[in-house]
């Protein structure tokens, strides 16, 4: 079934253009600098994106300018943390995605919020990734909110889940907070 949905979200994905994709990126991580947890966030953590994410790389630039940004490095079966410290500190890593050489991040809980990518998302906050297993095994580790983003068709009606599976705080797409679990002041 996961697998499935993977490729469904893959062929939805192959009927907008990069540009289509960019705007709606642009859309959403302006949205989500308006989220209160994001505004109160001292440290968070991001991703440097795959050409068919939710684009990040700009937003990671203008963003470190006010906050401490923490870009996960992918090593062996894991994923490791480490501090953005500008574009020139990148280097291209694991699966062609740039990943940052600054200072390792071993004290999990200086994170204040996560923003996690996703191949889909239902309205109940359940994530499928890319089959890896990368995030299910960082998710359980943090102790930030967790907001999970994705474009608007990339939400399914309900995602299989494992137990192992951590459900997102909210789920965002280019057209807001789309989840359940919506977050109360």
């Amino acid at each position: 079934m996961k697998k499935q949905l993977r490729n469904w979200i893959k062929q939805q994905k192959k009927q907008y253009s990069p540009l289509q994709l960019t705007t709606w990126s642009t859309s959403l991580l302006d949205k989500l600098t308006d989220h209160p947890r994001f505004k109160e966030a001292k440290t968070v953590l991001l991703y440097y994106s795959l050409p068919d994410e939710v684009q990040t790389h700009e937003f990671v630039e203008r963003i470190s300018q006010e906050k401490q940004v923490v870009l996960p490095v992918v090593k062996g079966d894991e994923l490791e943390l480490r501090r953005y410290s500008g574009k020139a500190d990148l280097k291209k890593g694991s699966f062609g995605i740039d990943e940052p050489t600054g200072e390792i991040v071993t004290d999990f809980s200086d994170i204040d919020i996560a923003i996690i990518p996703g191949v889909g998302f239902d309205k109940q906050g359940n994530r499928l990734g890319r089959g890896k297993g990368y995030y299910d095994r960082l998710l359980p580790k943090l102790q930030s909110y967790n907001i999970g983003i994705c474009f608007s068709f990339q939400i399914v009606p309900e995602i299989p889940t494992e137990p192992f599976d951590c459900p997102m705080d909210e789920v965002w797409t280019q057209e807001g907070c789309i989840s359940e679990k919506r977050y109360s002041q």
